[in-house]
């Protein structure tokens, strides 16, 4: 019974996860864009802070509800990538002196959502459930 427990939950625990990085995630687009939770001063809209500002909050968002959730993971892993190489990288070589764990950790995390989806506890899942429904036969 203990062994099919983690399995029973896994895909429930996936949407946790998914809820709780885009909320993370969003966080850093607030408080760019919208000066919550920490005032910041606003990047310029076509700055590379300002796509990634507009990127955290859109894509942040996307994820929390998981509304394409596999396209727009790819294009945060993506960004997530550029920002820890362009950004934290070439202050030093290991992240827990440049600062880039949080880029890194959103990296992969982001990599992980691409092939795994959003879960069940998604916009994505009741979608792909709705046209299942409408496609079976009567």
């Amino acid at each position: 019974m203990l062994s099919s427990l983690p399995s029973a939950l896994s895909s429930h625990v996936l949407s946790i996860v998914r809820i709780v990085v885009g909320l993370l995630f969003l966080e850093h687009g607030t408080a760019k864009y919208l000066g919550f939770p920490a005032v910041q001063r606003i990047p310029e809209a076509m700055s590379m802070s300002g796509v990634g500002g507009l990127l955290e909050l859109i894509g942040g968002a996307l994820i929390v509800v998981g509304l394409f959730t596999r396209p727009v993971a790819f294009i945060l892993c993506g960004e997530m990538a550029i920002a820890y190489f362009y950004a934290h990288f070439p202050r030093n070589f290991f992240p827990v002196i440049n600062g880039g764990d949080a880029a890194i950790l959103y990296c992969f995390t982001f990599l992980y959502l691409t092939f795994a989806g959003g879960g069940p506890w998604s916009v994505d899942a009741l979608v792909w459930r709705g046209r299942s429904l409408r496609s079976s036969p009567a």
